[in-house]
């Protein structure tokens, strides 16, 4: 695994960022837009995932371009890959408690940490059963590069999966996509790990060293310790590379709904993402291809 995911010399990179399985969907519907549009991402020279975004990542490594219309037509066909869950009240306030008490993102992951260690949840096993059959037939590492983040849920540090790292691409993803308070942690590699997008909701950092980036975010938050995809991109836009960061707009927050983990929105999140890439497509293009 990789601590920094910096990958000096290569050109381009798309950052997929967490928000739930409704998520997912957006970020799917805003890659078949581009596409309608005329760029492709799906060739990108580096793929980071985290939480949703792995899923995604993982699913676009192994497939390419050629899979990506068979992803899009995944969220409008309202099969349920998994059950609805939500972060109930109480886990919210602990969440926003976390963030007011802590001083960096390493405190924050260890405070949700130690949230997702006494959590009661569904048996790990069953979860990653869960996240193999979103995954399907990309189960497996890509031969092109892709990271996977997650966070230790003892230390907080973020971490970032690859080919490299010996682990299974499932155990990573779903480790990747353990919400605190929902899921169970993920043992990998003799610990438990949580999800990637509470260091932040996109890890764009991650994609340092290269000179084209697209992120594409369901999630714009931030804090004073959780850097926002928007404060992410900047940071890179000012080491010189060219960067677009994509984030929902009013129609797509509105077709995502209150609760990201609830499958009946993702057809709607789908629709919306591939409607918004339009307002984006030629930001996009001077991005990769100008």
């Amino acid at each position: 695994m990789t601590q920094t995911g910096t990958r000096a010399g290569k050109r381009t990179a798309l950052v997929l960022g967490a928000g739930g399985l409704v998520g997912a969907g957006w970020e799917i519907g805003i890659l078949r837009g581009l596409l309608d549009a005329g760029t492709d991402l799906t060739g990108a020279d580096l793929i980071v995932g985290s939480s949703a975004g792995a899923v995604v990542g993982a699913q676009l490594a192994a497939c390419g371009r050629g899979g990506l219309d068979a992803l899009y037509e995944q969220q409008l066909d309202g099969e349920a890959t998994e059950p609805a869950a939500r972060l109930g009240l109480p886990t919210i306030l602990r969440y926003a408690v976390a963030v007011l008490r802590s001083r960096t993102p390493e405190e924050y992951g260890r405070r949700l940490g130690r949230l997702a260690l006494a959590a009661p949840t569904v048996a790990e096993a069953d979860r990653r059963a869960a996240v193999a059959r979103r995954l399907g037939r990309a189960g497996d590492w890509p031969a092109r590069p892709l990271l996977i983040t997650a966070v230790d849920a003892e230390t907080g540090e973020l971490t970032a999966y690859d080919e490299d790292s010996g682990v299974l691409l499932t155990d990573a993803v779903t480790a990747s996509c353990a919400i605190p308070g929902v899921w169970p942690p993920a043992t990998v590699g003799g610990r438990r790990w949580i999800d990637g997008g509470i260091h932040s909701t996109a890890n764009a950092h991650l994609a340092a060293g290269h000179d084209r980036i697209v992120v594409v975010a369901p999630s714009a938050r931030g804090s004073k310790v959780v850097l926002s995809p928007v404060r992410q991109g900047a940071a890179l836009a000012a080491g010189g590379a060219r960067v677009e960061v994509i984030t929902p707009d009013a129609a797509s927050r509105q077709a995502i709904g209150r609760n990201a983990l609830d499958p009946a929105h993702r057809a709607a999140a789908a629709r919306a993402g591939r409607a918004q890439a339009a307002a984006h497509a030629s930001a996009v293009a001077a991005v990769w291809t100008g």
